[in-house]
């Protein structure tokens, strides 16, 4: 899990504030925080690995949807298409880490999404929920946001097998 909050360098101007932001940043964000929720409460490992790491994906797309910019090009020519986590590390260079971090997970989503319950153990599954949580609070704070609040339920995701809050 990346640790690395350090400010990015470039010139780049950005929103200030919530009040101006697109309103599909707003959306993005509120549809990581419900697949952070759908995560908590999945039945199984899998489905719970995979909403995990949509929510991340979906709070790459907010932010990507506030700061990103198409780039001007000579009309004709198609420029090769780059995935989110890709287009994260360049526009939010801070966040390069966790675009690399989320970005080797996705083999692993994909095979969760599948079907594959030997894809990812209940750890990774756990750990991710965890990872993608104080990854939407990372990226409500680059964007001026109030983080939201994380589920309770994260708590008992963390304790060790066997283990209850009590003892």
């Amino acid at each position: 899990m990346p640790t690395s909050t350090r400010r990015s360098t470039s010139h780049q101007t950005h929103p200030s504030g919530p009040f101006s932001l697109p309103a599909t940043t707003h959306s993005y964000l509120a549809r990581a925080a419900e697949s952070l929720r759908d995560a908590v409460v999945a039945p199984d490992v899998p489905t719970r690995y995979a909403c995990a790491h949509v929510a991340a994906l979906r709070a790459a797309a907010g932010l990507l949807a506030a700061r990103a910019r198409p780039a001007g090009g000579s009309p004709g020519r198609r420029r090769p298409q780059k995935n989110a986590w890709v287009l994260l590390a360049e526009v939010a260079p801070e966040l390069a880490e966790w675009a690399t971090f989320f970005a080797a997970g996705a083999a692993k989503r994909a095979a969760a999404e599948a079907g594959s319950t030997r894809a990812v153990t209940e750890r990774e599954a756990d750990d991710l929920v965890r990872d993608a949580d104080r990854f939407l609070a990372v990226v409500e704070q680059a964007l001026g946001l109030a983080p939201h609040l994380s589920s309770p339920q994260l708590c008992v995701l963390a304790e060790p097998a066997g283990r209850t809050r009590a003892g």
